[in-house]
């Protein structure tokens, strides 16, 4: 048997590329956008991707099974589990509870665990060969390293009252199939730590049935169902926007890209052009780069690992953007984008061409613990707290107005724009996104406190628990 782990950190997301060497065939679950990876480990291996498996219809990526199902001839294996609300509208292998998949001298047995969604089914792994007891369990979205499924992305980002309620009580009858399979089979799930899949993500990649037993919170409850539901529907973080479009386009036919974008770097007169028709600009400079002077409207969304999660908040998808990258990061920001379906980009200029525009620049102002400390107390300050709900709930700043990034500008009528702001975040970065967001429409009376909040802490900070 072959086997390897593709984890892509900017989405927390794991794929798997699993094949039989006697064979030569190989199957690829949960595959992302960007497929050129599995084809090159297949070929490396003297491998053919014959078989494509999903677990779920995803919600926090663009699935590439469709562009990877277009490069190879494979067939698609996907659930028709969950009722007629729940199907792919494409064409596809339906998966029931109970059916297998054959490869090679592999064989994958199909298990129905919902709760994370309605169609949500593991794949339960025998190597033939080796054994006739089960060895790996592909869980998906069901049960992660330390955790579970959230329940709550149909309610919360896809608009579908009343089925987070269902979906946690599905999840409860779930994790019995998945308590009372063998101890030592390893679990391999689609998310790691840094997903929005769920709270308590652990970051190690692979766990056993045996370990989570012991170790999840979600399998520690016994028959105290009305319990695990509380628990497993309180503290979630807020979905990210993108999130309703990814459930809407990964269960229909869609134009495929299958190999990464090469976009245009762009003149000077067509940048300008584009600039002065209002298309957005959104500078993936650091956060310290970006304050020392930046074109005015433009968005600050670094490139770093949470680039994907921004961009799916902020951009829209029907509007044309541009962006300001370094050639060097141009292919690693590119791919970002895809994998959440984002391919509306006009082009790119690099970060030495700002100043050669002839464009006036704007600057933030970042500001250090002891005046953001002198603000607490200022009756002519407004504090914004930026983070999400959960974190400004456990300790936030004397004084304090939340207003989440993520959904800052369909809250601008919460700010007094008579007063000064001061705002901060965790570590900066979700500030400085927000400092650009309020500086585009039109607020500038701004000053954006950089440091942690273990910096804050540190400093003897007040803090509001």
């Amino acid at each position: 048997m072959f086997f390897q782990h593709i984890f892509e950190s900017s989405l927390a997301h794991a794929s798997y590329l699993i094949g039989c060497q006697a064979k030569g065939v190989a199957i690829v679950i949960d595959p992302k956008r960007d497929v050129d990876t599995y084809l090159s480990i297949a070929e490396k291996n003297n491998l053919k991707i014959t078989h494509i498996a999903e677990t779920h219809i995803h919600a926090d990526y663009l699935s590439g099974s469709l562009e990877l199902a277009s490069l190879t001839g494979a067939q698609l294996y996907l659930s028709d589990e969950g009722g007629p609300e729940w199907q792919y509208d494409f064409d596809h292998i339906g998966l029931k509870h109970q059916d297998e998949i054959k490869l090679g001298n592999l064989i994958f047995k199909v298990l129905h665990t919902p709760g994370h969604t309605p169609e949500s089914i593991s794949f339960l792994l025998t190597d033939t060969p080796a054994t006739s007891e089960p060895v790996m369990l592909f869980t998906g979205d069901f049960v992660f390293v330390g955790d579970v499924g959230r329940p709550d992305l149909l309610e919360n980002a896809a608009g579908l009252i009343g089925t987070k309620e269902i979906g946690a009580h599905q999840m409860f009858e779930s994790l019995k199939i998945f308590a009372n399979l063998p101890e030592f089979v390893q679990v391999w799930p689609a998310h790691g730590a840094g997903s929005a899949c769920g709270k308590a993500l652990g970051a190690v990649p692979s766990t056993t049935i045996g370990y989570e037993k012991v170790r999840n919170w979600a399998l520690q409850f016994g028959n105290n169902e009305v319990g695990f539901v509380e628990e497993l529907l309180s503290g979630q973080p807020e979905p990210p926007k993108y999130f309703a479009m990814m459930k809407k386009l990964n269960k229909i036919k869609r134009p495929l890209l299958t190999s990464v974008p090469n976009y245009k770097e762009l003149e000077t007169n067509e940048f300008v052009s584009h600039y002065q028709n209002n298309v957005t600009v959104i500078d993936t400079r650091h956060k310290i780069e970006f304050a020392k002077g930046f074109i005015p409207n433009s968005i600050n969304i670094q490139n770093n690992k949470a680039f994907s999660n921004w961009a799916g908040w902020i951009l829209d998808y029907n509007n044309p953007f541009i962006l300001i990258v370094s050639k060097d990061q141009l292919e690693d920001v590119t791919r970002k984008l895809m994998r959440i379906g984002i391919d509306q980009a006009i082009g790119f200029i690099t970060p030495e061409t700002i100043t050669t525009l002839g464009l006036p620049l704007e600057k933030q102002k970042i500001i250090d613990f002891e005046e953001m400390n002198n603000a607490l107390n200022n009756p002519n300050a407004q504090i914004l707290d930026v983070r999400n709900e959960n974190e400004f709930k456990t300790a936030h700043l004397p004084n304090a107005t939340h207003l989440f990034v993520g959904t800052l500008t369909e809250n601008l009528h919460k700010i007094d724009t008579n007063k000064e702001l001061y705002l901060h975040c965790q570590s900066g970065d979700r500030a400085t996104i927000a400092t650009s967001l309020l500086y585009r429409a039109g607020i500038k009376k701004i000053k954006n406190y950089s440091g942690s909040m273990k910096d804050w802490k540190e400093k003897n900070g007040q803090l509001i628990k």
